[in-house]
């Protein structure tokens, strides 16, 4: 016969430790809940007030939360912020685009437009084969976006 108490040892069913600590529990749960709730809210409530436009990439989330980094992943509550964030826009007239997942817009030129080969991410800076341009892979990615209401390809 188990227990669990605050140690995380299983409680015998019945006294009313048992329901102290199950209600211990839920408030624990519920606190991180409403933490994470309200860090979504104010950073989308942050992103809407100080830009016209915002950039999203559609990333596939559940092969990450199979990852090592599954606990942040789910920490970070990406979908949630994606919801309330384009909830948000739309209130207040703002844009949310959402950039395919399978735009290469890390290794693409904004010059010349060439798409060069996969880079690993410790790679900041690199030089384009097509133009010969010196690229910052952040500040280029950031160009290879399409606009609001435009569409490259």
């Amino acid at each position: 016969m188990g227990r669990r108490d605050t140690a995380g040892r299983r409680k015998a069913k019945g006294p009313k430790n048992r329901a102290k600590a199950r209600i211990k529990v839920a408030r624990a749960h519920a606190r991180v809940a409403d933490v994470r709730r309200d860090w979504c809210q104010q950073t989308a409530s942050r992103l809407v007030r100080d830009s016209q436009a915002v950039c999203l990439e559609d990333l596939a989330v559940s092969p990450l939360a199979r990852t090592r980094l599954a606990k942040s992943v789910h920490d970070a509550a990406w979908g949630v912020l994606r919801r309330v964030l384009e909830e948000k826009a739309a209130r207040f007239g703002r844009y949310v685009g959402v950039v395919s997942r399978w735009l290469p817009s890390s290794r693409t030129c904004h010059v010349c437009w060439v798409a060069d080969g996969g880079k690993p991410l410790h790679v900041h800076t690199w030089r384009c084969e097509g133009c010969g341009v010196e690229h910052d892979r952040d500040l280029s990615a950031s160009r290879v976006i399409p606009p609001p209401g435009r569409r490259r390809g």
